[in-house]
């Protein structure tokens, strides 16, 4: 299947592939597997590629997409690269260096996407999760609309095409919408998205607003232990799911990403399992029926896997609203 075609236009102008492959690594896997998934994934036709700087595998990604790129599989400009900037450095003048430091582990000239990755600020410094002597993690207090600024300034200095967030409540984008003196409006919401939280409010709002949402953990998750809440029940066993499934011949993780595609959303997929990470790509064989996708929006159930409760006491923490 050729990817290439399959691309949403940003309100900036440029493209985003529809399909995008995720490189967090889970904590006991060693980072040399996102080098080699990466480079599997760009051989199997994965144009967009989704990382950042907390996941501590920059450097590793960038030699495959730079690999990639030697041996003539692709142009630079065939691929779609995101990054995001952390939480300990939401403060305006740590942007434009940490968007820099990524580059230089990357060892490439500029990111397609760069986006505020969680909007709860965290004490600056070296430690990606600062901790006081009781293991309780640091906040700091920054306005988002003054990151916001920077971000504008690194699109204007051509270190990142497009810029945009992840996470973000949609009274928080109104917040950047809003902003006096607005220059760029972000171009997508990167958020945990799937059947069981569909996120049909936060979609229609960023539709009205000509925001892309991207969906993350759209499998539902990998149970990342500390991350993610294990008690909740695991998607891909729905039995709606797995019907629909059946009757389409199809896995339940390829109608689970079909859903999104249908509905306009970007979606991302990780996995470090070359016949998984192939077997993906089917998602442009097949389409979902209208009966399908109404019973797929009738398994929402609110479940948040990635709950990211250290920054539950933060004034700027996401997810108390409704969406």
């Amino acid at each position: 299947m050729d990817l290439k075609s399959q691309k949403v236009k940003l309100n900036d102008g440029h493209f985003i592939p529809v399909l995008g492959f995720g490189t967090a690594v889970p904590p006991e896997v060693p980072r040399s597997e996102a080098l080699e998934a990466t480079k599997f994934a760009i051989e199997a036709g994965f144009r967009h590629i989704d990382c950042a700087r907390v996941y501590q595998t920059e450097e590793q990604v960038g030699q495959a997409i730079r690999s990639k790129i030697a041996d003539g599989t692709v142009k630079r400009e065939d691929i779609f690269y995101t990054s995001k900037l952390w939480c300990t450095f939401l403060r305006p003048d740590l942007v434009q260096p940490a968007l820099e430091k990524s580059l230089k582990d990357l060892q490439l000239d500029y990111v397609d996407l760069y986006l505020i990755h969680f909007p709860v600020s965290m004490k600056p410094g070296e430690e990606l999760l600062p901790k006081d002597e009781n293991g309780k993690i640091i906040l700091d207090s920054v306005d988002l609309c003054l990151t916001w600024e920077a971000l504008e300034k690194c699109k204007d200095a051509g270190l990142t095409k497009s810029i945009g967030v992840s996470n973000f409540n949609h009274k928080q984008l109104e917040k950047i919408l809003n902003k006096p003196g607005l220059k760029y409006k972000p171009v997508c919401n990167q958020v945990e998205c799937h059947p069981y939280l569909n996120q049909s409010k936060l979609l229609d709002f960023c539709k009205s607003r000509d925001i892309v949402l991207v969906a993350y953990s759209a499998l539902g998750s990998q149970r990342i232990k500390g991350w993610v809440n294990q008690n909740h029940p695991v998607l891909l066993e729905d039995p709606v799911l797995c019907a629909i499934a059946k009757k389409n011949k199809q896995t339940p993780a390829l109608v689970a990403l079909r859903y999104q595609i249908q509905r306009g959303v970007v979606v991302l997929i990780k996995s470090f399992n070359k016949k998984r990470i192939k077997e993906n790509i089917q998602v442009f064989d097949f389409e979902l029926s209208p009966e399908d996708m109404k019973a797929i929006d009738g398994i929402h159930r609110n479940i948040r896997y990635n709950e990211i409760l250290f920054g539950v006491d933060h004034p700027d923490y996401p997810f108390s609203e409704e969406y």
